[in-house]
């Protein structure tokens, strides 16, 4: 088993404790049906005392037969884990002796701690069975990010439980969803750390050596035709870190004002300076 394989299951027994541990201190103590098999188990302790626990695991099993049709056979293996761990954490914290019986609070770290351990299990290329499963199936077949397939499929599951809740614990739970939908984003792409500079300019040599001796960063340059004088520009694409945009721009302001700029996030950056090390044969 190689290194890769590891990490990636090693993420999803990471990634499913957290999912189990949300579920016991968050989700169940505040009655939040947060969608999915959680939701479904949620309902049915309400109404039956059933073991969440023994419920999502017996649930699962079918689910996860579609999963391993759908997704191949390296998915299955890695959703199985999931299917098990979670159900079995769930088992041994069932006695936690601290949990939140708020229903806001529930909702905002609920959602945060869900969809932290979501995004890793996703990030390992795995699931942890039930509708997560389902998601991203959706995922695959329709390109919606995972975190809004898991929002799509869990609000089927969170509006079926006003039936058994109030209005109010349903649209808490609405909310624990989406803000476990969007750190399931943040949790894989990373959204706010890298910034894309676009840079259309005349002084291409002056902006290139500020680049280079004041952030030490790589560029692209791209030749362009102004839209409005039709004179030749040179647009330059530049990746940095948060702190070194900033320090960028107060250069660019003092140094070339007349530069055309423009700030985006990356949501998630690959290559040299980044996912590898900054320079060449660089060993740390």
């Amino acid at each position: 088993m190689n290194k890769k394989l590891v990490t990636e299951y090693l993420q999803i027994v990471i990634g499913a404790s957290l999912v189990a541990l949300s579920y016991n201190i968050f989700l169940l103590p505040s009655k939040l049906a947060a969608g999915g098999i959680s939701g479904i188990s949620t309902i049915l302790f309400e109404l039956y005392e059933l073991s969440p626990a023994y419920t999502q695991f017996l649930i699962n099993l079918p689910i996860f037969i579609i999963g391993w049709l759908a997704m191949g056979k390296d998915f299955s293996w890695k959703t199985l884990l999931g299917t098990f761990w979670v159900p079995f954490v769930i088992f041994l914290s069932a006695d936690f002796p601290y949990t939140i019986n708020n229903p806001l609070l529930g909702a905002i770290y609920g959602g945060i701690v869900l969809g932290a351990g979501l995004g890793t299990v996703y990030k390992g290329n795995g699931s942890t069975g039930g509708t997560a499963a389902i998601a991203q199936v959706v995922k695959k077949f329709t390109g919606l990010s995972s975190g809004y397939s898991q929002l799509i499929v869990d609000g089927f599951v969170v509006v079926s439980s006003i039936i058994v809740f109030n209005l109010e614990l349903t649209l808490f739970a609405l909310m624990c969803i989406y803000v476990t939908s969007k750190t399931i984003d943040i949790v894989q792409l990373r959204t706010s750390a890298s910034k894309l500079i676009l840079i259309i300019t005349e002084d291409e040599d002056k902006i290139q050596g500020l680049i280079g001796e004041r952030i030490d960063r790589g560029l692209t340059k791209v030749r362009t035709i102004g839209g409005y004088s039709n004179e030749n520009k040179t647009m330059i694409l530049c990746v940095t870190e948060q702190q070194e945009a900033v320090q960028l721009k107060k250069t660019l302001q003092k140094e070339v004002p007349t530069s055309f700029v423009i700030f985006l996030n990356a949501s998630e950056v690959l290559g040299r300076g980044f996912s590898l090390d900054k320079y060449y044969g660089q060993k740390f």
